[in-house]
């Protein structure tokens, strides 16, 4: 059977006629302008959840560990580029102590994938700066391959440089992208962030407490942080949430106490430190 590259390739060979210029002529799957319709809207959807599943699968990846967190934390003794004012600029720059706990903590994560073959408890990140750039580099420190989920912005970001080319993947809609981060997830671990962080938060959780998602190890990085930012035991005694939700995750500070939650959870082997490349 000729291949469907073939036949474009052919089409675009075509005598220049009133036919042939017609957007009526084009091959379905080589328009565009019929691919970004409104009317394709469900196939696109399946396109953006086949081509990282595929890939996935053909890296043979089958778990992950997922890293969330702001993209304006900075590492640690850079600017904070992101802050709009003075307040802003100390406490993000104060912040970055996170950057390193995400960093050890893809290291931890990667050593325990080395030793499966990097084919279970693979990093990944949403693929962007801050935070993001610390897990996706953590893991290259190890040597690991880390996924990178990108999605396109009003503000151009692209892909931190520490995410395995061949896993680097980049999105449209928001649904599919957050399909990726949990279907193969084994623990995630939610670092300080803003509005995005928070969504990808209540969303994991949210699939936990209502069963569509089994439990896994949900890690708040930073208590001084989360303990001011969210307050699950005043939904617990309002009645909107059960007594034992706020039991679904667990607060930590450091990278070790966070993959010992995750170590013990699975039951897997106690390793040596890893060999920490700060700086």
């Amino acid at each position: 059977m000729r291949t469907s590259g073939e036949d474009i390739a052919v089409s675009r060979k075509a005598p220049d006629t009133p036919q042939t210029r017609s957007a009526a002529y084009r091959l379905a799957f080589a328009d565009d302008e019929f691919m970004t319709s409104e009317d394709t809207r469900g196939v696109r959807f399946q396109l953006e959840y086949l081509k990282p599943e595929f890939r996935l699968r053909e890296h043979g990846i089958n778990s992950t560990v997922v890293l969330f967190g702001g993209a304006r934390i900075p590492e640690p003794g850079k600017p904070a580029w992101a802050a709009k004012n003075e307040t802003q600029r100390r406490n993000l720059e104060a912040a970055s102590r996170y950057y390193d706990e995400a960093r050890k903590f893809a290291q931890l994560a990667s050593q325990t994938a080395a030793s499966l073959d990097f084919k279970e408890f693979v990093v990944t990140t949403g693929g962007g700066p801050g935070v993001m750039e610390a897990g996706n580099r953590g893991a290259a420190d190890m040597g690991a391959p880390s996924i990178g989920l990108n999605i396109v912005l009003p503000h151009e970001q692209a892909p931190n440089l520490y995410v395995t080319p061949d896993l680097s993947f980049n999105f449209h809609y928001f649904a599919t992208r957050k399909i990726h981060f949990l279907m193969r997830a084994k623990a995630v671990a939610v670092f300080p962030g803003g509005f995005g962080t928070l969504d990808e938060f209540f969303e994991s959780l949210t699939l936990i407490q209502t069963g569509r998602m089994e439990r896994i190890p949900m890690l708040l990085f930073g208590k001084d942080f989360w303990t001011r930012v969210i307050n699950l035991e005043a939904l617990a005694e309002a009645g909107t949430i059960s007594p034992e939700d706020p039991d679904l995750f667990t607060l930590v500070d450091t990278a070790k106490e966070g993959w010992d939650v995750v170590r013990q959870f699975y039951n897997l082997p106690q390793m040596g430190e890893p060999v920490w490349r700060g700086g």
